[in-house]
């Protein structure tokens, strides 16, 4: 039994000594890649668990569904192909562009007001 916790031990030191050098720096949370190896040669059971825990930094991803495999033949529907479908972008453009004719014809109606004044 001493055997096999020692085994568990050793191979948690490894998989998590590998995971350090491995993982990119961006993915390193609270101290460097070179503390954390040194916590983990230090203390290697516990700086093994503080690694999986606290140091490393998990890609966070969603639920999954399988899809069926789309057909080759039928190109899915795109919304510049549906008539009348317009984007959030597309719409947020459009907002822009009449906010800013709005605000250009205001300047040139108060120009020829200042223009007729004078």
């Amino acid at each position: 039994m001493p055997f096999l916790i020692g085994a568990l031990n050793l191979a948690l030191f490894v998989a998590s000594l590998v995971d350090i050098i491995r993982i990119p720096d961006d993915r390193v949370r609270y101290l460097p890649k070179m503390v954390w190896i040194l916590v983990v040669i230090l203390l290697p059971f516990i700086g093994s668990i503080l690694w999986w825990v606290l140091g490393r930094e998990y890609e966070q991803r969603g639920a999954r569904l399988r899809r069926a495999p789309r057909r080759a033949q039928q190109p899915p529907a795109t919304p510049a192909r549906t008539p009348g479908f317009r984007t959030t972008e597309q719409q947020l453009e459009d907002l822009e562009r009449e906010e800013y004719e709005a605000k250009l014809r205001e300047e040139i109606a108060r120009r020829r007001g200042e223009r007729g004044l004078s």
